[in-house]
């Protein structure tokens, strides 16, 4: 087996010495160690790739560490007005892609404090000045999370709208109930679309708990068990909008609850979503056909000419596994990790980061899709209006005939079976045909079986009776603007 060399430069030297042409530059905590970082370690161990999307957040927290530093006496004015206007340029560079990366960036953290300090010179190396890696880090994370879970907060708010739009525009149609896929009774098709919206209001819920959780100041924690310096953490919080400071330094820098509780959030919207697209694909079979996607969502076969592939609501299906698997590998991460910082909570943004852009990107297409479907009301009816759908109204017709629930049930369960062997539709007895199984059937007993008393009987809060559904959906029109 092949040995690799040793890195040249081991010898002693000293710290902050700048890199001659073609050497790899000095680590910004290069002091303890006399050999150079392993280049395979380097591409091992960096997270540039991915972190560099915090780089805004990453200004603004120090931005505040600076004047947080000054408020405590240990930066002057003019250092702090030099770093500020360093770190606002450092940010232009990054916005218009004009940033010199350097091989040796680790991080996006490392790469900005580098590169200030190569535009104001020896000063910028004070920015770091009660501070560790491992409060940044949390800082920036949750400062992203804060902003990345208001917009997909807004996202899917327009989703609600999608449905209830579409729940307005089909108030009259009439579509199957389901329970174990089988037809079970009628119900409005607003009402069902409805329940999306619900589902969806249970999910806003949860990101906004995870939103307030997440809420707290971590800098300040140090790299594990505070600061020497007396900085005014209740100052730092509120230049960057936190409601309160983490209150015990060990926790802060090694907890990333904050982001298992975002990744769960996500996973429910995305089992919503993806029970949703189900029932997508579903409906646009030719098996149902109660519904047609917009072509422009679809894709056709290479060598089918006739297909129409629900393509869309297939990979927000898919999709759901992957947000599921962030979920499971960060606590997996996180479940045998001593206190505090441990290198491997650098896994945390790659899941985050993925799962947050895969659950937005499906609430962005699936509210263009809900707003693009064309409902087909004929095949709905026909489907409600067959299947025996009606067959609890008879056994709730018994009963309020004076009949017990459990004989009623199975009276009704025997008209259904006659029906059966005849090939019968409910709706087609006659009184004789009722009062042959029971005479408590009455002339009132055929206003049972229609579709429409079915479903004006169910006008308790949450039925799926027109005017409930109506009220709900003037109700959800209000709150969702």
């Amino acid at each position: 087996m092949t040995q690799r060399k040793k890195p040249r430069g081991g010898g002693p030297r000293r710290s902050g010495a700048r890199a001659g042409a073609g050497q790899q530059p000095e680590k910004l905590w290069s002091g303890r160690f006399r050999e150079r970082t392993d280049r395979l370690v380097e591409t091992f161990t960096a997270s540039l790739g991915f972190d560099r999307r915090l780089y805004p957040y990453d200004i603004q927290g120090s931005i505040a560490h600076c004047k947080t530093l000054e408020r405590a006496g240990v930066l002057s004015r003019r250092e702090v007005v030099s770093m500020i206007r360093g770190l606002e340029e450092v940010k232009r560079e990054l916005e218009t892609g004009r940033f010199p990366f350097d091989p040796s960036d680790e991080d996006i953290h490392m790469a900005i404090e580098r590169r200030l300090t190569e535009l104001i010179g020896p000063v910028g190396g004070k920015l770091h000045t009660g501070r560790s890696r491992n409060d940044q880090v949390s800082l920036d994370l949750r400062l992203f999370l804060k902003e990345a879970l208001g917009s997909l907060l807004e996202g899917v708010r327009r989703l609600q709208q999608a449905f209830v739009k579409q729940a307005r525009a089909h108030l009259d149609v009439v579509m199957p109930g389901y329970t174990h896929l089988q037809r079970a009774q009628p119900v409005l098709l607003a009402h069902h679309l409805l329940a999306y919206v619900e589902m969806l209001e249970r999910d806003r819920g949860r990101m906004q708990d995870a939103r307030g959780r997440l809420d707290v100041l971590p800098l300040g924690a140090g790299a594990l068990a505070g600061t020497n310096y007396p900085v005014d953490r209740v100052y730092t919080a509120k230049l960057l909008g936190f409601s309160a400071v983490t209150e015990n330094s060990l926790d802060a820098v090694s907890d990333r609850d904050f982001a298992i509780e975002v990744l769960s959030a996500l996973s429910i919207l995305m089992m919503h979503l993806s029970r949703l697209s189900e029932e997508l694909v579903l409906w646009s079979s030719q098996e149902f056909q109660f519904i047609e996607l917009p072509d422009s969502f679809c894709t056709g076969s290479s060598m089918m000419p006739q297909k129409k592939n629900p393509d869309v609501p297939e990979l927000v299906r898919g999709k759901t596994g992957r947000v599921y698997g962030h979920l499971l590998a960060l606590l997996t991460t996180l479940k045998g990790l001593p206190l505090s910082y441990n290198r491997d909570l650098q896994e945390d943004k790659e899941a985050v980061f993925d799962a947050l852009d895969t659950a937005s990107a499906c609430v962005e297409i699936s509210a263009e899709l809900v707003n693009g479907l064309t409902v087909h009301r004929a095949a709905m009816a026909r489907a409600a209006n067959s299947g025996y759908l009606l067959a609890t109204e008879l056994a709730d017709y018994l009963v309020t005939k004076g009949m017990p629930f459990r004989k009623a049930h199975e009276t009704a369960g025997r008209v259904v079976r006659a029906c059966l062997d005849e090939g019968r539709e409910l709706r087609d007895l006659t009184l004789t045909d009722l009062r042959a199984f029971s005479d408590r059937f009455e002339k009132d007993a055929l206003d049972a079986v229609t579709v429409e008393g079915a479903l004006e009987r169910k006008s308790q809060i949450g039925g799926t009776a027109r005017k409930r559904v109506e009220a709900r959906i003037r109700a959800l029109e209000r709150a969702l603007g």
